[in-house]
C-alpha cells in the first residue's frame, strides 16, 4: 500500500473524521499516447532531446509543434504536467539555430514562473555545442544597468510579465527596435488567468503589441498555454484578434489519483489542520489552498502550533508578501526543506515547487478549472496522489457535496473578458496613442467601444486630434503608470506601525472593506490592527496586536440604471441587461470572537462611498407576486434578499467566476422600474463580461437557484443556500420560504397554482447506508459518557482521545436496563456495544466514539449508529442542544451540564456524575422513541414558534445478523 493510500485509509477509518467523508473516487492511471513529427528535428536538437531523457513526444506536443513550425498560432489547453513547455521551447531553439537573429517574447502572469522557465531553457541549450541561444529574465527585480544592457543587446528570448510589457517595452519601443524587428514568437503562458479585469486589460495590451510589431514589419506567431477551459481558442482570439488553432486532447500519461470530498461537522479550517498535521507527520509533501488571505494565515498559525517539532516545516504563502519572502518560500518548498505550504491561489500556477503528494482544498475554489489546476500540483512524476476537498458552507460547496458526480462529469467553464469596458478602453487608448499616434482607419480604432472612447478622451483633453482630424495624439508622454493591469484602482501600501516597513499591498477597490480603521489584518502569522487609512497618501498603518477576534465589514448599496442593452421575457418576469451605476458605502464593521463565534459589537465608520459604473442583469417581480407573497404572511423583502444571495452563490455554475467578483442589490421598490427588482452586477468598474455572458443563460440561473434553495436541508436559511458571507446587512432580513414561493410564482403559468412549497428535506451524501424501518423487537442501545478532562485541558476538541472517561451509562432495550461503567470497566462496555443491532446517541459519532477510541483499536464505523445531533444538523443546517430538544419535545429539563460534571470529577463526586449521565441517556432514548412514533421532533425556531423537525428513524433488523 502506498503512503498516500495508507493516509486515506487512516482518514476514512478515523472515528473523528471518517464519518465526514462523503465521496471517494480513485481516478485510474492513463497510459501516454505518443506521436511522430511531420519532419524530424535537426541533429543538434535531437541531441538536446536525448540529453533531456525524452524518448518520444506526446501526441498533443507533436500536433502543436507541427503547427508552430508552419507559422500558425496555437493554444494548447491540456492538464498540468502535460509537457507544454517543450512545445514552445524546442521550435524556438530550432528557429534560433536556423537564424541567430530570431527573437521570442515569453509572458508569464507571475515573476516566479519566468525564473522557472529560464532554468528549463538554460538546461536545454546547455547540451548544444558552439554559439548557444540566449535568454534572460526582464522584470521589476532586474537592476537598472542590467535593463539598459538587455535593451541595447537583447538576447534571443526575453522572459517577462504583463506589467513589464505594458510599462517598459511598449512605451519605449524605439529602444527595443532590434528586438521587435526580429520578433518571431510570443509565448503566453497560463492564458486562462487572463480573464475578468486582467484579461480585459490584456486584450488591449496585446492589441498595442500587435500595432508596434506591425510598425517594425513583424507579425509574430502566438503560442498560448492554458488549463482545460471550455473556450481556449475563443479566449485567445478575443485577447489578440488573430486566428488561433486549438489543441485540447492530451497524450500525456497520469498516475493514480484519489478524489475525496469531506463535508465537515464543524468548519473546514479545523479539519484542514488535522489533515495537514497527519500528512506532515507521515512525510507527505502537501499543499493546502484556502479561499482568503485571512484563512491562509490562520490555518498556518494554528497548524504550526500543533505540529510540534515539524512546525518549522510549514509556511503560509500568499500575494501581498514581499517578493523576497515569496522566493524564499518557493525555494525551501522545492528543495524539500518545507514539507507543507498553506496558500491562496497565489501558488495555483505552474511555479516549480517540487513533487508534491497531497493537495487539500479548504473550500471549493469556485470553478472546476481551478480545482483541477490546484490538484495538478501533486503527482507530477506519475506517483499516486490525492486531492481532498473540504467543503465550506457556501452554496457551491454544498451543491457538490450533494451532487459529487456532477463535479466529475461537469465540463470546464469558459473564461470571460470584456475588452469593451469603457474605463479600460480609455486607459489603453491614451497609452497606445503615446506609443504611436492613433490613425483613422487602423483596425484598433474601429473596434467596439473605441470610437466612443476617443470622443470622450478628446473632450477631456487627454487626446489631441490632428488638424485634418485623422490622427490622435496623447497629451501625456508616459501615461502607462496610471494603469493597473490587475485591478480597478490604485494600490495601497500597508505599513507596520512598529517597524515602519511595508508589510503588504492591497487594491484600492478592496482597501475600504479589508483594511478600514479597526480592521484585523493578518500577515505571516502575525495579527495587526489597522490604526489608520490615509486616502491621500494611499497608505495604511497597522500595529502588531494580540487579538482574539476578527472583523467583518458592514455596508449599504444602491443602484441606478444607466442604459438597457438587452431585454427578454422569462416566464412571468422581465429580464434586463445593461449598464448600472452602483454606490457602495462601508458604514461600519462587526467584531466576532474567533473561538466562540460570538458577535462582540458593531462599530460605525465614516468612509467615502465607492461609486462606479458596471454591467449587470436584473429581473422584476410582478406586483401580483409581491401581493400574493405578503398575503401568505411571508416576508417579501426577506424573500428577494434571499434570491439575490442564492443567485450570486450559484452563479459560477454558469460562468467562470466566484461570488467575490459579483455584487447584488434587492429592493422592494426601485423608482426606475416602479416596483421590486433583484440586481446582480459585475463587481468591478466597467464590468468584466460576467453578467453579459450570463444573460443568455438566465433561465438556467433561475432554475439552479430554486433547486439549490429547495434541496438545502435547513429550515429558514443558511450559508449553504441563501446567506452570504459578505452581506453588508448581516443577512437580515432573509426568508427562505418566501424566496421559494416567489421563484415558483415566477415560473408558474398561473400565480394561483404556485402555492407555498416547503424545502425538500434531504440528507447530505453519506458513504454509510441511510436508516430504514424500525421493526418490533429490534435490539438497540443508547450510550452517553462523561470525561475527566475538558477540551481546554487537552489542547482542543480534536484531542478527545486524551480526555479520559470518568463514567459511561448504557441503556439496553432488550432488558430495559441501564448499566453503569467506570474507566476500568470500559472493556465490558465495548463488548456490550458490539451486541446491539443499533446504537443511539447524541453527538456520539463525533464525541463519544472519539473518546472511546483511546481504549481500543475497534473500528466504531462497524457499529450501526444513529446520531440524533447529526440527524438534526443534516435537517436544519445547524445544531440544537439536547437541553433544547428535551424541553420542547419532551417537556423535560437536564439535571446538569458537562462543565458541572467536570467539576464533580475534580471533587470526587462520581455518584452525581452517574445520575446526570443516566438522565441524558434516558432523554436521548425518549427522543429516539418519540421520533419513531411521531416521525418528527419539536424545536423552537428563531421566531419563537414551536415547529416540527421531520425525522425518518424507522430501522429494520440487520439482515446480516443471525
Amino acid at each position: 500500500m502506498s503512503e498516500i493510500s495508507e493516509y486515506l485509509r487512516a482518514l476514512k477509518s478515523s472515528p473523528l473524521l471518517g464519518g465526514q467523508v462523503v465521496y471517494h473516487r480513485l481516478i485510474s492511471e492513463e497510459k501516454p499516447v505518443y506521436g511522430k513529427l511531420e519532419k524530424p528535428w535537426p541533429p543538434p536538437l535531437t541531441q538536446v532531446i536525448s540529453a533531456l531523457g525524452i524518448q518520444d513526444l506526446y501526441s498533443h506536443q507533436v500536433h502543436a509543434i507541427d503547427l508552430i513550425r508552419s507559422n500558425k498560432s496555437v493554444v494548447v489547453a491540456t492538464p498540468t504536467a502535460s509537457g507544454k513547455t517543450l512545445i514552445y521551447t524546442l521550435p524556438i531553439i530550432e528557429k534560433i539555430l536556423e537564424n541567430p537573429k530570431t527573437k521570442a517574447l515569453y509572458l508569464f502572469p507571475l515573476k516566479a514562473l519566468a525564473q522557472d522557465q529560464l532554468r528549463v531553457f538554460q538546461e536545454a541549450v546547455s547540451y548544444l555545442e558552439g554559439l548557444l541561444p540566449t535568454a534572460t529574465v526582464y522584470d521589476g527585480d532586474t537592476a537598472g544597468h542590467r535593463r539598459k544592457k538587455i535593451r541595447e543587446h537583447p538576447p534571443n528570448i526575453i522572459l517577462t510579465n504583463p506589467e513589464m510589457l505594458h510599462l517598459s517595452i511598449l512605451p519605449y519601443h524605439h529602444l527595443w527596435s532590434s528586438f521587435l524587428s526580429n520578433l518571431h514568437m510570443v509565448v503566453v503562458d497560463e492564458v486562462h488567468t487572463y480573464r475578468g479585469v486582467m484579461g480585459s486589460h490584456m486584450a488591449h495590451v496585446f492589441r498595442r503589441l500587435n500595432r508596434i510589431c506591425a510598425y517594425y514589419n513583424t507579425r509574430p506567431t502566438y503560442l498560448f498555454s492554458s488549463a482545460t477551459i471550455s473556450n481556449p481558442a475563443g479566449l485567445s482570439e478575443q485577447l489578440t484578434q488573430i486566428g488561433v488553432e486549438s489543441i485540447t486532447e492530451s497524450g500525456a500519461g497520469r498516475g493514480k489519483r484519489h478524489l475525496l470530498f469531506i463535508n465537515p461537522i464543524e468548519g473546514p479550517a479545523q479539519n484542514a489542520i488535522l489533515l495537514l498535521k497527519a500528512a506532515v507527520s507521515r512525510g507527505l509533501r502537501t499543499i493546502v489552498y484556502t479561499q482568503s488571505r485571512k484563512l491562509t494565515e490562520l490555518i498556518a498559525l494554528w497548524a504550526t502550533t500543533k505540529a510540534g517539532p515539524l512546525s518549522h516545516r510549514i509556511s503560509a504563502y500568499r500575494s501581498g508578501f514581499l517578493p523576497e519572502e515569496r522566493r524564499d518560500i518557493e525555494k525551501r518548498l522545492s528543495s524539500g526543506e518545507l514539507l507543507a505550504v498553506v496558500t491562496t491561489s497565489a501558488l495555483e500556477l505552474g511555479i516549480d515547487i517540487g513533487d508534491l503528494d497531497l493537495c487539500i482544498l479548504v473550500g471549493y475554489p469556485g470553478s472546476v478549472i481551478a480545482t483541477w489546476q490546484r490538484g495538478g500540483r501533486v503527482g507530477r512524476s506519475g506517483q499516486e496522489s490525492a486531492l481532498v476537498l473540504i467543503a465550506g458552507e457556501d452554496a457551491l460547496d454544498q451543491y457538490f457535496m450533494r451532487n459529487p458526480d456532477d463535479f466529475i462529469n461537469r465540463e470546464p467553464e469558459a473564461a470571460v473578458i470584456n475588452p469593451g469596458n469603457p474605463m479600460i478602453v480609455s486607459k489603453h487608448l491614451v497609452c497606445a496613442a503615446a506609443e504611436l499616434p492613433l490613425k483613422e482607419g487602423e483596425a484598433y480604432v474601429s473596434e467596439k467601444g473605441v470610437p466612443a472612447g476617443l470622443e470622450k478622451l478628446e473632450k477631456n483633453g487627454e487626446l489631441m486630434r490632428s488638424e485634418d482630424g485623422r490622427i490622435w495624439y496623447s497629451k501625456k508622454k508616459a501615461p502607462h503608470r496610471e494603469v493597473d493591469l490587475r485591478g480597478t484602482g490604485d494600490r495601497y501600501q500597508i505599513v507596520s506601525g512598529d517597524s515602519k516597513e511595508m508589510i503588504g499591498e492591497i487594491d484600492g477597490f478592496r482597501a475600504f472593506k479589508e483594511t478600514h480603521p479597526g480592521a484585523v489584518y493578518l500577515h505571516r502569522g502575525e495579527t495587526y490592527l489597522v490604526a489608520d487609512l490615509d486616502i491621500g497618501t494611499r497608505k495604511i498603518r497597522a500595529d502588531k496586536s494580540k487579538l482574539d477576534y476578527y472583523t467583518r465589514v458592514r455596508g449599504s448599496k444602491s443602484t441606478e440604471i444607466l442604459e438597457i442593452e438587452k431585454r427578454k421575457s422569462l416566464w412571468r418576469t422581465q429580464l434586463f441587461f445593461g449598464r448600472l451605476k452602483v454606490t457602495d458605502q462601508v458604514v461600519g464593521y462587526e467584531k466576532w470572537r474567533i473561538h466562540a463565534g460570538r458577535l462582540l459589537g458593531v462599530i460605525p465608520l465614516e468612509l467615502p462611498p465607492l461609486i462606479f459604473e458596471t454591467e449587470g442583469i436584473w429581473f422584476l417581480i410582478p406586483p401580483e407576486i409581491q401581493n400574493k407573497t405578503e398575503a401568505n404572511y411571508l416576508h417579501f423583502m426577506g424573500g428577494i434578499h434571499a434570491i439575490e444571495h442564492a443567485c450570486i452563490g450559484i452563479f459560477p455554475l454558469l460562468v467562470m467566476t466566484d461570488r467575490n467578483d459579483l455584487g447584488g442589490i434587492s429592493t422592494p421598490f426601485h423608482p426606475q422600474v416602479n416596483g421590486p427588482a433583484v440586481f446582480i452586477y459585475d463587481g468591478i468598474p466597467g464590468g468584466a463580461g460576467l453578467c453579459r455572458e450570463s444573460f443568455s443563460k438566465a433561465e438556467g440561473l433561475i432554475e439552479y437557484t430554486l433547486k439549490t434553495i429547495l434541496s438545502c436541508p435547513c429550515e429558514s436559511g443558511c450559508p449553504s443556500c441563501v446567506h452570504s458571507p459578505k452581506c453588508g446587512s448581516g443577512n437580515r432580513p432573509i426568508d427562505k420560504a418566501a424566496a421559494i414561493y416567489i421563484l415558483n410564482a415566477i415560473k408558474s403559468p398561473d400565480i394561483a397554482s404556485a402555492g407555498i412549497i416547503s424545502p425538500v428535506i434531504s440528507k447530505k451524501t453519506s458513504p454509510e447506508p441511510a436508516p430504514v424501518v424500525f421493526g418490533r423487537g429490534i435490539h438497540f442501545g443508547v450510550l452517553d459518557l462523561e470525561t475527566q478532562l475538558s477540551a481546554d485541558d487537552v489542547g482542543g476538541w480534536h484531542r478527545k482521545d486524551l480526555m479520559k472517561i470518568s463514567c459511561a451509562v448504557l441503556y439496553d432495550s432488550g432488558k430495559d436496563l441501564f448499566s453503569e461503567f467506570l474507566e476500568d470497566e470500559i472493556h465490558l462496555l465495548l463488548e456490550q456495544l458490539k451486541g446491539f443491532e443499533l446504537v443511539v446517541g447524541f453527538n456520539i459519532k463525533n464525541f463519544d466514539y472519539g473518546v472511546l477510541a483511546a481504549y481500543t483499536d475497534f473500528d466504531f464505523k462497524k457499529l450501526r449508529t444513529l446520531d440524533i445531533l447529526e440527524e438534526i444538523k443534516n435537517r436544519l443546517g445547524y445544531r440544537l442542544s439536547l437541553q433544547h430538544l428535551a424541553e420542547v419535545t419532551l417537556g423535560k429539563k437536564k439535571s446538569a451540564d458537562g462543565l458541572q460534571a467536570l467539576q464533580w470529577w475534580k471533587e470526587g463526586r462520581i455518584k452525581e456524575i452517574l445520575e446526570y449521565c443516566k438522565m441524558d441517556v434516558e432523554i436521548t432514548r425518549d427522543l429516539f422513541l418519540y421520533g419513531i412514533r411521531s416521525g418528527y421532533l419539536l424545536f423552537r425556531n428563531k421566531s419563537g414558534k414551536t415547529v416540527r423537525i421531520p425525522v425518518d428513524w424507522r430501522i429494520s433488523p440487520d439482515p446480516d445478523r443471525e
